[in-house]
């Protein structure tokens, strides 16, 4: 089989596909900002492969469409792997996958009349859905026309009634043929044979389809042809060529030159006394050469006969319309008229003999009646005693009485005039509730005459029949989440019964329903049979229940039976869209890109959802619910592509986000959105420098003004909050100062010192007690802190480029002096301007291990002020793991 196809491949994973293509911006952390920039193709972006194909509708079963897996490259192994399948529920019917072979083919039958009608082109559209990964491809398959449908008329023949008269020129429209092909397939032109008299013209309307016409061409003569038989055929332009015809029947019609005539000038007729009104005398008739409307004839009766007689103008009947009484008149004659529509007439004589008769009817009177009996009744049981006369003499008065056989009843004679009606089989309400039973007495005259009167015989009941349900099993279904209460199903149990007998009453049979009573899922209307649900259902936990319902009837004693109802939980529409594309990303922006050379209709990416519910409930629709520029994108309602619909121009905006819901098909619907960043652009660094600033996590929401306002007022409230705590700390620090500098020595010391705090207690000649904080910079948390320790009394060791040694040979308070500032110079070479003494302080910090706390200067006595230099008591605050051991002294100067 030939076909003709298209292949457009969109490339593969790893291959530069702009469909598939997304840029991703995301912020990192400290200590450096840093921009990432990185590719994502997506199995679900887009389709990865389209095809076309071309076949002939009316293709065999199993009749080769395409080679798939050979088209769009794919192994059939990975068919088979990939579990490939057709994903289109209008398409699938008509085209299935061979995953042995990777090619599609025909499945069913395929009329191209019957799936596009006149729409053309005519095409399927489906996907090739593959898993591990997920994969799709689009696949369309379009059906071509083939010459299979002759024109065909609607009527088989049409008749016209046209006067020779008729002018030439005179047109008579015609049924115009239909062709459901299409194209060159179609309906093209019709014939009119034979052509002596009239011919066909065709007139093109505005929805392509051509009317058809009948002419007068030459006029009509009617003495020499009374009828003419046209034959009008369709002829379409197919290969083979295919034809339909109408037959066209044309009656002529003659100008009126005759006058009618009866058939005889005299009618006679014979009828009895007393005939009933309506009662047919005879019939007249008159003939007219003329055809048509010349050739109609109109029958009338003189008045005289008018208030006895009445005769049918069209059909020439006459019938009674008085009382005739053959003791009062013998004999009629009346004068009857025939006239043509063109004025011309004609009279005849009807001649009429009234008959005497036994005009005399019986008389039926009932004396007595029981009504209504028992169907238990015996048989011979007397239900009405009769009286039956006839006022005539003789054998005319003779009467013979009688019912219809069919009935379970009979006459019987008792003495003369008087006759019962009793019973004569086993009567049941059920199957006849009553009876009309009708009496007939007819006299012996000659012709007799007969009298009816009918009884109305009601049969009362007996309960004798159970109730009865119209079906054996029955099957409800209830919507999941049901509110309680709600009506699920109203059982309906019929009584052949009567009255009480028939008066049902349903109750709910006791069983176990998931290890519960049956009540306590369901109840039921003991008198309407309605089934009400007890509490709410849910289809994840039980999909069905199996209760018996029992009918019960009023009767003594009552009888009852009993019907099976299934109860079916139907899922809900539960479950809003979820998007599987775009991803949703949580720290960063994903756009997808696009040239500003893209066309109309360049497809930016797709939009793939899912629904988890079934059925119409997961039938999803995609519209653009908000846009950057709405004029510049549109989103498919059924496939969810987001194409362009202009041409991207330079004053576009290379930031555009569109905002896509997704809605499935559900009462109610549910529906889900998602935000689409589109990057209008030729180059990634000019989506780079566009998006730098583009927020994190930005969403459109229509409270954003409220969000922003609470924001503000807690921000507002925390730095309240904090510039009250600071005031505070402050305020404390200062008070603790001047408690600190201006108690005595004799005051005791806080014992509270907070981190990098060291103390000197007031010993010695130190009268008072100093605490200093340690401050350093950022970066001295990576620098070794290192002080000089005095090694003898002649030299002073400092491990630093600022330090030397200095030979002792000044005066002990010059010595003392010069230790004070080799201190200060390599505490300030390490620490630059961080640390602030009191003129009157020095610190002293070697470097000794944590475990060891050493003097820092040995007691020196002086003559003048006799002063102890107190040992200082260290304190080792440790910081993380990084931090060095200091060791802190204060002594004063």
């Amino acid at each position: 089989m030939e076909y003709k196809q298209t292949v457009e491949p969109r490339g593969k994973i790893g291959q530069n596909n702009e469909s598939a293509s997304a840029v991703c911006l995301s912020p990192f952390s400290p200590p450096q900002w840093q921009v990432l920039l990185y590719f994502s193709v997506l199995s679900l972006s887009s389709v990865l492969g389209q095809v076309s194909y071309s076949i002939p509708e009316e293709m065999p079963k199993g009749s080769l469409v395409g080679n798939m897996a050979k088209d769009f490259g794919l192994d059939v192994k990975r068919l088979k792997s990939g579990k490939a399948r057709i994903f289109t529920p209008d398409s699938d019917e008509y085209i299935e996958l061979n995953n042995d072979r990777g090619v599609l083919l025909v499945k069913n039958r395929i009329d191209r009349e019957a799936l596009c009608g006149q729409t053309t082109p005519c095409a399927l559209h489906f996907q090739i859905i593959l898993e591990n990964p997920m994969e799709f491809y689009s696949v369309t398959v379009e059906i071509t026309d083939v010459n299979d449908n002759p024109p065909s008329f609607e009527k088989s023949d049409v008749r016209f009634k046209i006067s020779e008269s008729a002018v030439s020129g005179a047109k008579f429209m015609l049924d115009r043929a239909v062709d459901p092909d299409v194209g060159l397939n179609g309906l093209q032109t019709y014939k009119l044979e034979p052509k002596d008299n009239f011919v066909v013209k065709l007139h093109d309307q505005a929805d392509g389809t051509k009317n058809v016409e009948m002419v007068l061409e030459k006029p009509l003569d009617r003495e020499k042809h009374q009828q003419l038989s046209l034959v009008l055929t369709a002829v379409d332009g197919g290969e083979p060529q295919m034809t339909g015809t109408m037959q066209i029947l044309v009656t002529v019609l003659d100008a009126n030159d005759n006058a009618p005539i009866f058939t005889q000038p005299v009618y006679k007729a014979s009828i009895r006394e007393n005939a009933p009104v309506g009662t047919v005398v005879l019939t007249v008739t008159a003939t007219d050469a003329d055809v048509g409307s010349n050739g109609k004839i109109t029958y009338s009766v003189s008045n005289i006969a008018s208030s006895l007689f009445n005769m049918d103008p069209q059909t020439g009947e006459m019938t009674v319309t008085g009382v005739l009484d053959y003791e009062k008149t013998k004999h009629y004659e009346i004068d009857v008229e025939a006239t043509d529509k063109g004025g011309l007439t004609d009279t005849a004589k009807v001649l009429i003999e009234v008959s005497d008769l036994n005009d005399n009817a019986p008389v039926i009177s009932i004396i007595s009646l029981s009504n209504p009996i028992p169907e238990d009744s015996a048989i011979n049981t007397v239900i009405a005693m009769l009286n039956i006369k006839d006022l005539d003499s003789g054998k005319n008065s003779q009467v013979r009485c009688f019912i219809s056989p069919d009935l379970p009843f009979k006459i019987k004679s008792s003495t003369a005039n008087f006759y019962s009606l009793i019973s004569d089989d086993v009567l049941d309400r059920e199957t006849v509730p009553e009876y009309n039973i009708t009496i007939t007495a007819t006299d012996e005259g000659s012709p007799s005459y007969s009298t009816k009167k009918t009884i109305n015989l009601r049969i009362s009941d007996v309960n004798d029949h159970s109730p009865v349900f119209t079906q054996n099993f029955l099957t409800a279904f209830i919507a999941e989440n049901n509110s309680p209460g709600m009506s699920v199903l109203s059982v309906k149990a019929s009584d052949m019964d009567y009255g009480s007998n028939a008066r049902i009453s349903y109750f709910l049979e006791d069983s176990q329903l998931n290890g519960m009573s049956a009540s306590a899922y369901f109840s039921v209307n003991a008198e309407s049979g309605e089934i009400l649900a007890v509490r709410s259902f849910d289809y994840e936990q039980t999909k069905e229940f199996h209760i018996r319902i029992k009918a019960q009837d009023g009767g003594s004693p009552p009888l009852s039976s009993n019907v099976t109802v299934k109860m079916l939980i139907q899922d809900q529409n539960d479950n809003p869209p979820q998007v599987l594309y775009p991803v949703q990303t949580g720290g960063s922006v994903v756009a997808e890109m696009v040239p500003r050379s893209a066309d109309v209709g360049y497809l930016v990416t797709k939009v793939v959802a899912v629904d988890v519910d079934s059925g119409q409930n997961a039938w999803l629709s995609y519209k653009l619910q908000k846009a950057t520029d709405r004029a510049l994108f549109e989103v498919g309602s059924q496939n969810g592509e987001i194409r362009t619909i202009r041409q991207v121009s330079d004053k576009d905006a290379v930031k555009q986000r569109l905002s896509v819901i997704v809605e499935d098909n559900g009462q109610p619907s549910r529906s889900a959105t998602v935000i689409v960043n589109v990057a209008v652009a030729d180059s990634f660094p000019e989506v780079l420098s566009e998006f730098s600033d583009f927020p994190q996590d930005k969403e459109y929401n229509d409270n954003l003004t409220f969000y922003l306002v609470l924001a503000l007022a807690v921000v507002s409230f925390l730095f309240i909050t904090c510039l009250v705590v600071i005031i505070s700390v402050k305020i404390y620090r200062w008070r603790r100062e001047r408690l600190f500098y201006k108690s005595g020595g004799n005051l005791p010391v806080i014992p509270y010192y907070p981190p990098l705090y060291a103390d000197v207690g007031g010993t010695g000649t130190l009268k008072q007690g100093f605490s200093y904080e340690v401050y350093g910079t950022t970066d001295s948390r990576m620098s070794d802190m290192k002080c000089s320790q005095p090694f003898s009394q002649s030299t002073l060791s400092v491990d630093h480029n600022a330090t030397r040694t200095m030979p002792r040979h000044k005066t002990e308070s010059e010595n003392m002096l010069t230790e004070v500032r080799a201190a200060k110079m390599l505490i300030h070479s390490r620490f630059p301007a961080v640390f602030l003494f009191p003129p009157d302080l020095i610190l002293c910090i070697p470097p000794l291990p944590l475990s060891s706390c050493t003097t820092l200067l040995q007691r020196k006595k002086d003559r003048e002020r006799e002063r102890k230099i107190a040992q200082c008591r260290t304190f080792c605050p440790v910081y993380k793991k990084t931090l060095y051991d200091i060791l802190c002294h204060f002594i004063p100067v």
